[in-house]
């Protein structure tokens, strides 16, 4: 054997060894998916995030051709579910919803956090906005926001109820609580629909919650809105002001929801979610269907998630410390 030929049969075996490792993630790529896919919902059932994760999935998989399973993981403001997702293997089997609270708000707000959402997930598709209300149980002489601020100047720590500590509801109350110069306590709660109880019981008087868990009891009589935290109307309540309408010149919080994967998917596995995620998204039949629950739904493409989830981190970082937010 020449001295040169030795480097050629090394280069040579290398790289026969290199297409031998790549040939099974090729295969399963293009494979995928070949089994049942679990969409990990790090909330209790019954919420925004259940229904459309539910509406959404049952689409996905018909376009899959494969079941998607939905695991709802509550706890700890999202973080228990997310990082199910994040340490879960990076083949396209396990996938998350992700949302501005637990891909960009938590992660400024928690004492510890056991992942990075800038760095532990792969972005997949946006699923859409969501509209936050502010409410009052119908019985409430508060008929207006400016009642409820002349309120609340006059009993200072009045309580608010939202879905959770951390949550874009508990932002939009710290956010009002800043603007109007009042002071609120918050009441977390697991989930809206102990809050909504509460209300409907009169039990709290005050409630940031996101809409489609709180709109069938506004349309029933049972809970009355007073404003939506979003920039423009709710198509579901258009004789709702929004909160600048209302008199808050500049305030603005909407929610938005991903879907997530672990770090490290393959292009091709992210690629095909993609496609079948925001496929799904444009059907009239889901687009009516949430839009009427005050969600609207909306994909993009895995990049515009993740330079959203980039951008949101910083600036929701910036008012959690303005507000000296933390949860537990």
């Amino acid at each position: 054997m020449t001295t040169s030929s030795f480097p050629r049969r090394t280069g040579l075996v290398c790289l026969i060894a290199l297409a031998c490792l790549a040939a099974p993630l090729a295969a399963s790529a293009a494979d995928y998916p070949a089994k049942p896919i679990r969409f990990i919902v790090p909330y209790t059932p019954g919420g925004t995030t259940d229904l459309v994760a539910r509406t959404v999935g049952q689409k996905v998989s018909e376009k899959l051709g494969q079941p998607v399973l939905i695991d709802n993981r509550g706890g700890a403001g999202g973080n228990i579910g997310m990082d199910a997702v994040a340490k879960a293997p990076a083949d396209g089997y396990t996938i998350g919803f992700g949302a501005i609270s637990t891909n960009a708000l938590n992660p400024h707000i928690y004492k510890s956090m056991a992942f990075d959402p800038r760095k532990d997930f792969s972005a997949i598709s946006l699923l859409g906005t969501s509209t936050i209300v502010l409410e009052v149980p119908a019985v409430s002489p508060i008929k207006s926001v400016a009642d409820l601020i002349a309120a609340a100047k006059k009993q200072p720590g009045m309580p608010y109820a939202t879905a959770g500590a951390g949550t874009s509801m508990n932002l939009a109350g710290v956010m009002f609580a800043q603007m109007t110069g009042t002071e609120l306590t918050h009441v977390a709660y697991k989930g809206s629909g102990p809050g909504i109880n509460d209300m409907l019981g009169n039990n709290i008087g005050l409630m940031f919650d996101n809409l489609p868990a709180s709109l069938p009891h506004i349309q029933a009589g049972k809970l009355r809105a007073l404003a939506v935290a979003g920039p423009r109307r709710s198509a579901s309540l258009p004789n709702v002001p929004t909160m600048a309408e209302a008199g808050l010149a500049g305030y603005s919080i909407e929610p938005w929801f991903g879907v997530y994967g672990p770090a490290g998917m393959p292009a091709a596995v992210v690629q095909a979610l993609n496609h079948a995620f925001t496929e799904a998204l444009a059907l009239p039949e889901v687009k009516d269907k949430l839009a009427q629950a005050g969600f609207s739904a909306r994909g993009s493409t895995a990049q515009e998630l993740s330079a959203l989830t980039q951008s949101e981190y910083q600036r929701l970082g910036e008012v959690a410390r303005k507000a000296g937010m933390t949860a537990d």
